[in-house]
């Protein structure tokens, strides 16, 4: 835990309470907003929070971590549905000034009894950060988007392998998902996110993947898939990624 996860557990905890001073961490006037569906800025953030609030919302952080000036964190929510999000931040300082999210609908449990933010939560092998990173970005490089499915052996310990993913397994999406390109790889120790960008049955997607890694070996994988809403449709202007 460090002084910036904890942070972003308040923030994000404000959405049930509605209080405007949950997002007092938030610099308002350098804060860009990457979910098209929000108005951009803090006071933004505010009023979304405040809305929420009203519906009676529970928010559980299943796990954060911290990656340089990044906290990325792995959530629940029970609103009128249920969803499971993935939520990054960039700080300058002492204070947020980015965010970017991938929110999909919970499903599942899976096919061996899996719900979506199941398994390990904690960071270890910090000095691995840099290893497991280039790791990960070598799988999504190759399996995802270059689809080299015999290059599978080489990242994934089959044997110890847990999915988390509702419905496909890292092997599935390599062949039924089109990943272009990567934007994004944050790590802490043994948990590697990834962002991606492309397409799922057509659809314009982002894709965001979480990994643990062992012994230089994928052991675990979470996701959530999302949509990106037509551009016409967005509060501001600053783009999924």
């Amino acid at each position: 835990m460090t002084k910036r996860t904890d942070q972003i557990r308040v923030l994000l905890k404000g959405i049930e309470s509605g209080d405007p001073a949950a997002v007092s961490v938030v610099n308002q006037s350098k804060y860009i907003q990457h979910n098209p569906q929000t108005h951009e800025g803090g006071e933004g953030l505010a009023a979304l929070f405040k809305r929420i609030s009203k519906t009676s919302p529970r928010v559980n952080i299943v796990r954060a971590f911290q990656d340089g000036d990044y906290v990325f964190a792995h959530t629940e929510y029970d609103f009128a549905t249920r969803k499971i999000g993935f939520e990054v931040f960039r700080f300058e300082g002492e204070q947020v000034v980015e965010h970017w999210d991938n929110i999909q609908e919970r499903k599942g449990p899976n096919s061996a009894g899996h719900t979506m933010v199941d398994g390990q939560i904690e960071v270890a092998d910090t000095e691995l950060t840099e290893a497991n990173r280039e790791l990960v970005r070598s799988f999504v490089r190759d399996v995802l988007i270059g689809q080299k499915m015999d290059l599978l052996p080489k990242y994934i310990e089959t044997e110890n392998y847990t999915e988390y993913s509702p419905e496909i397994g890292v092997s599935d999406k390599a062949t039924s998902m089109n990943y272009e390109q990567t934007h994004r790889v944050l790590a802490a120790g043994n948990f590697v996110l990834t962002v991606s960008e492309g397409t799922n049955r057509g659809v314009h997607t982002s894709f965001y993947d979480l990994f643990r890694v062992a012994g230089a070996m994928i052991v675990e994988h979470w996701d959530t898939i999302e949509a990106i809403a037509p551009k016409s449709s967005w509060q501001n202007d600053n783009g999924k990624f």
